[in-house]
Parts: C-alpha cells; structure tokens; sequence
C-alpha cells in the first residue's frame, strides 16, 4: 500500500498521530504548511508515488531525501524503488 507521494512511510512517522494527518495520499494540504512541491508534482503528473515517474529520482526529491534538517538519508527514495517494483 502506498503510504505517500515521495516515499515516506507515514504508519512510522512521529508526526501521525501527534498531527491527526492523514498522510498526503489522503490529505489536501501538509500539516506543516500551506502545500508540498513533491505531492502536487506527483499528483499533477498523475502518479501514485514519485517512483512511477520517467524522472525519477529529480532534483526536487533528492533536494527533499538529503536536505540537512528534515531528509531521511535517501530512505524514501528506496522506498518509491520498493514501491514501483511492488514490494
């Protein structure tokens, strides 16, 4: 089951519960802000995830995996892999 846009699994994220979000499949708007660039590209090019597009992985979502203060090491991005190849 896809859990979000970019690769994050959301059913092991603090802010789940703690923000009563429903994860960006499922939501209109992040809880951290007014939208996310991952999610409305994703969503604009009709994808589930990141990991079914012929540019993935782009600079956006690297930008996203390795920023200093909120990535995952790259994590969500083998995640999107995993996805796409229906693990």
């Amino acid at each position: 089951m896809i859990e979000s846009r970019c690769g994050i699994l959301c059913s092991s994220c603090g802010y789940k519960e703690e923000m009563g979000c429903k994860g960006c499949v499922h939501i209109d708007k992040p809880f951290w802000g007014e939208g996310c660039p991952v999610k409305t590209c994703c969503e604009t090019r009709e994808h589930e995830h990141c990991g079914q597009c012929g540019d993935f992985p782009c600079e956006l979502l690297k930008q996203f995996a390795y920023d200093e203060a909120q990535g995952d090491g790259g994590r969500r991005i083998e995640q999107c892999r995993c996805w796409n190849q229906g693990r």
